[in-house]
């Protein structure tokens, strides 16, 4: 027999109720980039004709699921960003949130940011939370695609053959259905070869867990302490990605990027 209509029913409402927020964390101030993003938002740094932010919205933005995007930035780069959203030409919506810091030193970090965003735009959806730094060689509606397959809150992994790269990132555990069993961020000994890239959706079904979670111990300052703070309170599956990225994490990176894919 195929699947009841229960199910079916199921799976049309999670990821379509309302719609899917896609959710970029853009806040940070890039300070290893040194003077290129001293007054400029990383995330809007050129590669070829197109920003780094904007080739990864070229893609979300075709995905039919998202009916938003929603760009957490602080302060000092929200005018930047506003100027930048004017000559966009997204089918979705985009929404600017300045989290109102203005210096490193006092930056709300990513998990902090997303809660602000939540709050301060009443968001109860499902949501796609992505870093804005990378370059992405696969298209978003494969994760989303999984996520409406397993039901649950999902993250994404990739094959990391480094133990000491490993050694500087989350890595999971799965089992054979690619439910997480497990995850620590930055294990001295890791217990997989699976890293856990930036890229996160979590469902309207567990956003109280996520509204709760720095008050209940999470870790504040990168994504991924919300990603293992989930793991541990809620069922979640990991995406195997089906093609690589580029992390654009400092001066050197960037211009290699620049190189590799400017052209």
């Amino acid at each position: 027999m195929g699947r009841g209509l229960s199910q079916l029913s199921c799976e049309i409402k999670i990821l379509k109720n309302k719609g899917v927020k896609n959710i970029v964390i853009a806040a940070g101030y890039a300070t290893r980039l040194g003077d290129l993003t001293r007054n400029f938002p990383k995330p809007l740094l050129k590669i070829g004709e197109n920003t780094i932010l904007g080739r990864m919205l070229d893609d979300i933005d075709r995905i039919s699921e998202i009916d938003e995007h929603i760009i957490i930035t602080n302060h000092k780069f929200a005018s930047i960003f506003e100027d930048w959203k004017k000559n966009l030409h997204y089918s979705k919506p985009i929404t600017i949130v300045d989290d109102g810091t203005e210096t490193n030193e006092t930056r709300l970090g990513a998990v902090c940011d997303l809660l602000y965003a939540m709050d301060k735009l009443h968001i109860d959806d499902d949501l796609l939370v992505v870093a804005a730094d990378n370059l992405l060689f696969f298209s978003f509606q494969e994760f989303v695609n999984f996520a409406k397959e397993k039901q649950t809150s999902c993250i994404m992994c990739h094959e990391q053959p480094s133990i000491e790269k490993l050694q500087r990132t989350g890595v999971v555990e799965l089992d054979a259905n690619n439910k997480v069993l497990g995850m620590e961020e930055k294990p001295q000994v890791p217990k997989s070869h699976w890293a856990v890239p930036p890229f996160y959706i979590y469902l309207k079904k567990d956003l109280d867990l996520v509204r709760h979670s720095v008050e209940n111990g999470c870790g504040k300052d990168a994504p991924g302490n919300l990603a293992h703070y989930m793991v541990e309170h809620t069922t979640m599956h990991a995406w195997p990605m089906s093609a690589g990225r580029f992390d654009i994490g400092s001066l050197d990176t960037y211009y290699e990027a620049v190189e590799k894919y400017g052209k």
